[in-house]
């Protein structure tokens, strides 16, 4: 059950909208009644960060009604749906599902890539043309830059990057500009990769707590974008602490509150209940965000963009694309099977149930096309799976004794200087000069660069540009996976793949208790759930990929599919 206030809140807003629905009904307008019977009113996208595919139905017997079971027992539910590319980043990811294509088509082949031209490691949605419209409203510190190349760094923030059209896109250009693409998140690049090029991105400023865009979609922001910020919506949650919704002898992982691979971030603690303090300390908008709070804060603006943006009130369907980012943040310091994870999820079905709520108050679930799905997944943690008895580690590359392969490698191929720019996930860069010599066989070096890395302990392959490019690999699904993702101007010259549940633990410079990345299944497995508009509930166990949900949305919609789709459509899904 929502809030009382918030039911208010929306009983208020449907009035009134009830109140206009009368007055053109009095004047003879038709237009609510023009709206195509196989087309929505409201196509609502739903990405839940670091959603694996078995996460959902994990606890199911604790769901309440209207969230997950809603989707799952009213839905057409694809139970082995995975992306299929290899660095599982949260902007892959997103951008996959935006455009049907592969990073090797959209360009977004990892949340950070070395970018030749500038000399820097770039970030993905990075733009310095396009500045943020909250002046003080730093970049965010999730950006997962490393601390090195911070000079490159801009708080500039646009699609630019993006190198294809994606589903919003083309609604908003199929329509003549009359449908309404919206995109919120924590995260910018979460919002961005949804929202496209011709919708509209908001996402959270943890420096500011409030929501932000930049002057590449607006020049200023909407008056109730301009109240919803003036309220302070994060100092809500001041001296308030997250705390467990039910007892804690009822969840599985009541006995596990503290384990010793868990990070106490800034002092937020490994043990319930974690403070968010007074609201004056600077990691309390962080910590909002790695907890349920993060996603009840998207909610609220997502909410709001619903009825003020009137979304789904007119002839012409609208898009609204809310990515929710706490999923993946517990995931990272917590672990997927901790404690904290489990009451976030039973959490977030509350908080999902709340928006499929106030959709169906506004538009009518009848008139919505719901589809859920992730980015990535994730693995469980190392400690987790060895009390198991399942192998599993971190890998610390900086332990290793590399001196004596780049040795050999010098005197190979008579190399005086660096032979490497960076290593930045999942990609190894030569350097400029190396890959500018004309005395050097580059794909020679590249070759012997892929032997050597394969004595490393955690290393389970490495492949090299210069085979990718030729396409003669092995047609396995991981092959397969790391050519999906290799776009030449981005990628790197060495793509290294570790072992099975073997992962570096560090999300921008702290050590974290599980990470993604990896081609592996427990990364690549998400949901996919199309829901509402009438849909025949139906489950689905055959095979599917993320690249196949956008131009199932172009089908529904009945615009073209992003101009780099490369997916099928998923015929269950269309009415």
């Amino acid at each position: 059950m929502a809030p009382l206030n918030r039911w208010i809140q929306l009983g208020c807003l449907c009035l009134a909208i009830s109140a206009c629905a009368v007055a053109d009904h009095a004047g003879g307008s038709a237009a609510a009644a023009a709206t195509p019977a196989d087309r929505p009113k409201l196509i609502l996208q739903i990405t839940v960060d670091q959603l694996r595919g078995d996460l959902p139905t994990r606890f199911y017997d604790r769901l309440g009604e209207g969230g997950f079971r809603y989707l799952w027992e009213q839905g057409v539910v694809y139970t082995n749906a995975h992306h299929a590319h290899a660095n599982t980043e949260t902007i892959v990811g997103h951008t996959t599902l935006s455009t049907g294509a592969h990073p090797s088509g959209h360009g977004m082949v990892g949340n950070l890539w070395f970018d030749r031209e500038s000399g820097y490691v770039t970030y993905n949605v990075e733009d310095a043309r396009y500045r943020l419209l909250t002046a003080g409203a730093d970049v965010d510190e999730d950006a997962e830059i490393d601390p090195t190349q911070r000079a490159a760094r801009s708080e500039g923030r646009s699609p630019a990057a993006i190198l294809v059209t994606t589903f919003a896109d083309e609604l908003v250009s199929g329509t003549g500009g009359r449908g309404k693409a919206i995109g919120v998140s924590v995260k910018d690049r979460g919002a961005i990769a949804m929202a496209g090029h011709a919708g509209t991105a908001y996402w959270f400023s943890k420096a500011g707590g409030e929501f932000v865009t930049s002057s590449y979609y607006q020049k200023r922001y909407p008056d109730w974008v301009e109240r919803h910020n003036q309220a302070q919506p994060a100092q809500v949650y001041a001296g308030k602490s997250w705390e467990l919704m039910h007892p804690v002898s009822t969840y599985v992982f009541g006995d596990s509150d503290d384990r010793p691979w868990e990070v106490d971030l800034g002092g937020f603690g490994r043990v319930f209940p974690h403070s968010f303090g007074d609201g004056t300390s600077p990691y309390f908008t962080t910590w909002l965000t790695f907890s349920p709070a993060g996603d009840r804060l998207v909610l609220d603006f997502a909410l709001k963009a619903l009825a003020e943006e009137q979304l789904g009130a007119d002839a012409v369907t609208d898009y609204l694309s809310v990515s929710f980012s706490t999923t993946d943040y517990v995931g990272h310091v917590f672990g997927p099977s901790s404690l904290e994870q489990e009451d976030n999820l039973l959490q977030l079905d509350r908080t999902l149930a709340e928006l499929l709520s106030a959709v169906d108050g506004w538009v009518g679930l009848e008139n919505t096309l719901i589809v859920l799905s992730a980015d990535h997944g994730g693995p469980d943690t190392p400690g987790y799976l060895n009390s198991l008895n399942i192998p599993a580690a971190y890998v610390t590359p900086s332990s290793w004794d590399k001196s004596a392969a780049i040795e050999r490698l010098k005197a190979q191929f008579g190399i005086e200087g660096e032979i490497f720019e960076t290593y930045s996930h999942p990609y190894l860069y030569f350097t400029d000069a190396i890959k500018h010599d004309p005395a050097i066989d580059l794909a020679a070096l590249e070759a012997a660069v892929v032997k050597e890395l394969a004595s490393f302990e955690g290393v389970a392959l490495a492949v090299s540009s210069s085979a990718l490019r030729r396409g003669k690999l092995p047609d396995t699904e991981l092959m397969r996976a790391v050519v999906n993702n290799f776009h030449p101007k981005r990628s790197g010259d060495i793509y290294v793949v570790f072992e099975s549940n073997h992962f570096i633990n560090d999300f921008d410079g702290i050590s974290v208790a599980s990470t993604h990345g990896s081609p592996w299944s427990y990364d690549t497995y998400v949901p996919v759930v199309f829901a509402g508009f009438n849909l025949k509930p139906q489950v689905v166990s055959r095979r599917v990929n993320t690249v196949d949900v956008a131009p199932t949305l172009s089908v529904i919609a009945g615009v073209k599919p992003p101009s780099g789709a490369v997916g099928e459509v998923l015929e269950e899904a269309v009415r």
